[in-house]
């Protein structure tokens, strides 16, 4: 059975004239007559009765016809579903994304997305670089958004901005008095608040502190925190020192409640991830290009 075949006999039974149904639904006369012919002989059901030069449903036609209007219903919601979806006036889009990125670069990026495509539901899922990497991976979420670099060969990743790192401690730390300071220093001088292990901003941190021929198995870790407003706080009310976004530290430095140390970080990019082998679906295909146009971060506090 056809859906063409179904609304043969749907057009049919609702006007009990084949040539009215076939001009309603575009056919020939001859070729509607065929239709229903062809769906009685193969199911071996009369369907109409053929009383004078008219016809009419007979009992089984009667019941076939609410399951039949019923299909193509169900069919026609199907066809629109897909149509919506394929404009973007429905749907859902899972966003995971790391919690610096998620605090200050996307909420404005989610906004002009949800102002253009109202009908598409966003989820956004906060979490550190090694959890979004993972979600994008096993494919619960559809796009993903991260500081740092991530090793994942399965996973696309496009820079889309840069991100200001900076060292920050309180304004009575040794640290605080403008001088400059060596990679040595930052190891043996301080204990530290630190994000936890897969988070962006300490991998890199320490990257860092490698590349300058430090150790960073040797910093003084004091405390680990899950949050960058936690390891600002802790930083604010104790003698030491974290490293930090530019643009989450912003507001407190500009309070007095902590100050830019004297040692250059260098930016890290914030980036877009996607599996390689996933075709993404429309709405993630659309926030992936709005993220291109997107403002950059300010590079200062």
């Amino acid at each position: 059975m056809t859906f063409e075949q179904l609304s043969i006999f749907v057009a049919v039974a609702e006007r009990e004239h084949l040539t009215r149904a076939a001009a309603s639904i575009g056919l020939t006369p001859s070729a509607v007559s065929a239709a229903i012919r062809n769906l009685e002989a193969y199911y071996r059901v009369a369907l109409f009765d053929r009383v004078g030069r008219r016809i009419e449903l007979t009992a089984e036609g009667r019941l076939f016809l609410e399951e039949a209007r019923a299909t193509l219903a169900r069919a026609r919601a199907a066809e629109l579903l897909l149509s919506e979806l394929g404009g973007l006036s429905r749907g859902r889009l899972a966003v995971h994304a790391s919690q610096t990125v998620a605090s200050h670069w996307l909420p404005p990026l989610l906004m002009r997305f949800r102002t253009a495509y109202p009908g598409i539901e966003l989820e956004l899922t906060i979490g550190n670089t090694l959890s979004v990497a993972r979600a994008v991976n096993i494919g619960t979420a559809d796009i993903g958004f991260v500081e740092g670099r991530i090793s994942d060969p399965a996973l696309a990743e496009e820079k889309v901005a840069d991100d200001a790192l900076l060292v920050a401690t309180g304004p009575d730390h040794p640290f605080a008095d403008g001088r400059p300071l060596t990679p040595r220093q930052l190891v043996e001088d301080t204990g530290w608040v630190m994000r936890e292990p897969g988070s962006g901003t300490r991998s890199t941190f320490e990257e860092t502190l490698r590349r300058l021929g430090e150790d960073p198995g040797r910093l003084r870790t004091v405390l680990t925190l899950p949050s960058n407003e936690a390891v600002l706080s802790a930083v604010v009310a104790g003698p030491c020192a974290a490293v930090v976004s530019g643009v989450a530290a912003a507001c407190r430095i500009s309070d007095g409640n902590l100050v830019a140390a004297n040692f250059t970080l260098p930016s890290r990019q914030f980036s877009l991830l996607r599996h390689k082998e996933r075709r993404p679906n429309r709405a993630a295909s659309m926030l992936e290009r709005m993220s291109r146009e997107a403002s950059p971060l300010p590079t200062k506090g």
